[in-house]
């Protein structure tokens, strides 16, 4: 019975100061925490408004008049006669060919002419003899239609040999290159020296300088986007399709000369999907050259009374697109939204907002449902697309220490 009674006392004692450490552990835990702060954001308020819908594209320029300069004689090139890379003018001298043989043709063919006159004024004396003669019965008919059809026979050959004498004569003339139109001349495709054929008769490249076309190429997907837009209300075109065109050159420079669209494809190419529409530039300084790679960026299309936010605003979940709108009670609210066409730097919403809705655009990863914030800046559009700041935050304070006293 002691024995028993002893370990019993002792296991009561443990039992009481193994409670008493739970008690006091339980004491030792630090008290719950209160509700997270606020999370810092900044907003913007969006205003519906008519929004200028610019569409931009790779494009290439191209001149408006590539002269292929051939020859049009076969024979010994002698001499080119402008700077390859140079500006030439219209009715330039290029090349020159060898004139020799052309100008024996042409003294030959003056020969001929000049021997086929003489004939024919014979012919024409021997019908004027014949005529009188063979009407008073002096002579047949026989001699006179002998006589008649030397005329016309002789006559016949002063026209050949007149002909002749031109073919000789422009056969020499294209001895002489020239320039149709004003513009950079390309190196030569031949040297002096060589003889030209119809195998090797293409010598140069003129290409016109002003204007100047830029060609572009809109996919098949683009135009029916563009025309679903159209005819949903939400992209409204110029009068008369008036677009106008700006030039993005390297280095994001503005061509100082505005365009103008002139020419859409009718068909596809089957090759590529895409129907080329090309612009035209006036060049009056040269800047422009041909070949070169610029941006396209079409103007004149808008989109009427629409919403734009910011596009780092807008994110995107396993279920589409989405932003944060903050309410009334200053707390974050998931928006799923649809979207349209970049603008800029901002996005088109199609579906979502609403005129007045404060979206995040600064400060959304730290946001959850119904999560408090404290919205440190506030930013509202305006109707001509230059925004305002309604609310900026606070300048940091900083305080001067003392100086350490020596």
């Amino acid at each position: 019975m002691t024995k028993t009674f002893t370990f019993t006392k002792f296991g009561f004692v443990t039992l009481v100061g193994l409670t008493s450490v739970f008690v006091l552990s339980g004491c030792d835990k630090p008290a719950q925490t209160g509700a997270r702060p606020p999370s810092p954001v900044a907003v913007i308020e969006v205003v519906k408004r008519d929004v200028p819908a610019d569409m931009t594209w790779v494009a290439k320029t191209e001149s408006s008049r590539a002269v292929e300069i051939y020859s049009r004689v076969t024979g010994f090139l002698d001499q080119r006669n402008y700077t390859e890379g140079a500006m030439v003018d219209e009715g330039q001298v290029l090349f020159l060919m060898d004139k020799k043989p052309f100008e024996v043709q042409l003294a030959e063919a003056e020969a001929s002419l000049a021997s086929s006159q003489a004939a024919h004024l014979v012919a024409k004396q021997n019908l004027d003899r014949v005529r009188p003669l063979a009407k008073v019965k002096a002579l047949s008919q026989t001699d006179l239609d002998q006589a008649v059809a030397n005329f016309e026979t002789t006559k016949a050959q002063v026209s050949n040999a007149q002909a002749q004498v031109e073919s000789a004569k422009l056969n020499l003339s294209y001895c002489t290159i020239t320039s149709p139109v004003k513009g950079y001349a390309s190196s030569a495709l031949v040297t002096d020296g060589t003889y030209i054929n119809n195998q090797n008769s293409h010598l140069a490249t003129v290409y016109s300088m002003s204007p100047m076309w830029v060609t572009f190429s809109m996919s098949e997907n683009e135009e029916a986007k563009l025309k679903k837009e159209v005819e949903t209300g939400i992209l409204q075109l110029p009068h008369d399709l008036g677009f106008t065109v700006d030039l993005e050159l390297a280095g994001g420079v503005i061509y100082p000369q505005e365009g103008r669209l002139t020419f859409a494809s009718p068909n596809f190419n089957p090759d590529t999907g895409t129907f080329e529409i090309r612009a035209s530039f006036d060049n009056p300084n040269n800047q422009l050259r041909p070949q070169q790679y610029v941006r396209a960026i079409v103007k004149g299309a808008k989109y009427a009374n629409a919403i734009v936010v910011p596009q780092i605003s807008v994110m995107q979940g396993s279920k589409g697109h989405f932003v944060w709108v903050i309410n009334k009670d200053n707390k974050a609210q998931f928006r799923p939204v649809e979207v349209g066409q970049w603008v800029g730097p901002n996005w088109l919403i199609t579906s979502g907002l609403e005129q007045g809705d404060k979206v995040v655009f600064e400060g959304m990863l730290l946001l959850s449902q119904d999560g408090p914030v404290q919205i440190v800046k506030e930013m509202k559009q305006a109707a001509d697309g230059k925004d305002v700041v309604v609310k900026a935050p606070e300048a940091t304070k900083t305080t001067a220490k003392p100086e350490a006293k020596k």
